[in-house]
């Protein structure tokens, strides 16, 4: 996988994560990189900076905390949480919404073809059909024989809130 910071021709800043640099160009030739403000598909790649990890980085670097799913009851009643906790929770908060965000604009934008979603995408992959957007169901078996095939295909995001 490969994170690009992109931006469209009326300046909005977005980033969004490709299969490959290939994928990217591939999608970007068929118009398929859209900006997720303003819809345009005249989109470029932003300047960015490598992140670098040494090997004795790498040996000391520890993995981000996760986040608990509810906090424990017993919490509430222990040492006040560490300064760092509202700023976590913050950014947590603003991953959530961007998440949702992406959801919902991927589900206002395309068609749901529910379980007939491998057959489309295959159907679109090789020419069969005209691409468009599309989501739908897909077993884990059969969105792994999708990605072996060269289909590019994502998880549609789905937050602990969205269970309720």
């Amino acid at each position: 996988m490969i994170h690009y910071n992109l931006r469209c021709e009326a300046g909005h800043a977005f980033e969004s994560w490709f299969q490959s640099s290939a994928a990217y160009e591939t999608q970007e030739k068929r118009k398929l990189v859209n900006c997720p403000i303003c819809g345009s598909d005249k989109v470029e790649r932003a300047i960015m900076a490598p992140q670098i990890v040494s090997k004795t980085g790498r040996d000391r670097a520890e993995p981000a905390p996760a986040a608990p799913a509810a906090p424990p009851a017993a919490a509430e009643t222990a040492t006040p949480a560490p300064a760092s906790t509202p700023l976590l929770m913050a950014q947590e908060r603003e991953l959530r919404a961007k998440i949702k965000e992406l959801r919902d604009h991927i589900v206002k934008n395309a068609d749901n073809v529910g379980e007939r979603f491998p057959n489309e995408a295959r159907k679109m992959h090789y020419g069969d059909i005209e691409h468009r957007p599309i989501y739908g169901e897909a077993s884990p078996d059969e969105a792994r024989a999708l990605v072996e095939e060269g289909v590019e295909v994502s998880p549609l995001p789905v937050l602990p809130d969205d269970r309720n």
